[in-house]
Order: C-alpha cells, then structure tokens, then sequence
C-alpha cells in the first residue's frame, strides 16, 4: 500500500472540517433549547392525547418553546406537562394553555394564550388555566351514536309501514 500523499490528508482534514461545522449548525439551530435555558412552567391536564416530549409551545402561532417532559400526578390522576419558554417572554400569571392540532392528520402543540394580569409567572410556575386535547376518534363516535339514535327513533316514533309486494 502506497503512503498518503500530503494533498489526500489535506482533503481528508477539510472535508472533517466541514462535517463539523455543519453538525454544530444543526445542533445550533435546530429550533430545540436546552432544558437549562428559558422560563420553566407547569400545567396540568385531563387527557394530553398524542403530545409528546419535543411538542412546539406556541404563542399566537409562533414557536416560543417546548414540552420538556410529562408525568402523571399520582394524586389527581392528570398529566403534568412540563414546558420550556423563551425567558425573553413575560408570560402572564393568568395565563392559559391549551392542546391543540395542526390539523385533521397534523400533530399536536401546546397554545399559550396570554392573560391580562399585571403579575407574570416565574420559572416553576404553574400555568392554572388548561383546555385537554380533543380526541376526534370521541367526537367521531358520539356524531355517529346520536345519528343512530336520532335515526332510531325517527323510525320507532311514526307507524309501522308495510313493505310493498
């Protein structure tokens, strides 16, 4: 096996160079803050269906953080999101959140709706104001249960028709 010349090292080197530079600028903008960083809040939740660690927060559309981590309360039965904020935000202690959709097929968020109050929250605060995912396999079958029951009694409700010969 013939030595490395000095130009394939050379060519090695950059192309190591510029695998590095790329992976820092990922890592650096790929729109996830570090845990440490932000305005930690809390909010509890009845059902949190289909959210996940890494969930967007949003602020009127905008992505001012992430769903850091949830966990069950053992107490009260309701999931406890954890969610990171741009601490450049001051979020108002009458705040709320809700679990929302980015659509029929899309995945879910937590929508952050400013308060009025003059008081903000401070990290480890609790967001108090929830609204629960919507489950639309429910919605579907409670639609499809009251057709059946309306249809049900439409036909039970009038006089028994005979079927033609």
């Amino acid at each position: 096996m013939k030595g490395r010349s000095l130009g394939e090292v050379a060519a090695g080197a950059v192309v190591l160079l510029v695998a590095v530079v790329f992976l820092v600028y990922a890592v650096t903008n790929s729109g996830r803050s570090s845990a440490g960083s932000g305005l930690v809040l809390t909010a509890r939740f009845d059902r949190i269906d289909g959210l996940s660690p890494g969930a967007d927060v949003r602020i009127a559309g905008v992505k001012v953080g992430s769903v850091t981590g949830q966990r069950i309360d053992p107490q009260t039965f309701l999931a406890v999101l954890t969610l990171n904020v741009d601490s450049s935000l001051k979020v108002p202690d009458d705040s709320s959140a809700e679990i929302t959709s980015e659509g029929l097929l899309g995945g879910k968020y937590v929508a952050l709706v400013p308060g009025g109050s003059e008081r903000n929250l401070a990290t480890g605060g609790e967001i108090k104001i929830t609204q629960s995912a919507v489950s639309l396999e429910s919605l579907l079958g409670k639609f499809i249960f009251s057709m059946t029951q309306g249809n049900n009694q439409a036909n039970s409700g009038g006089q028994a028709v005979e079927a033609p010969r």
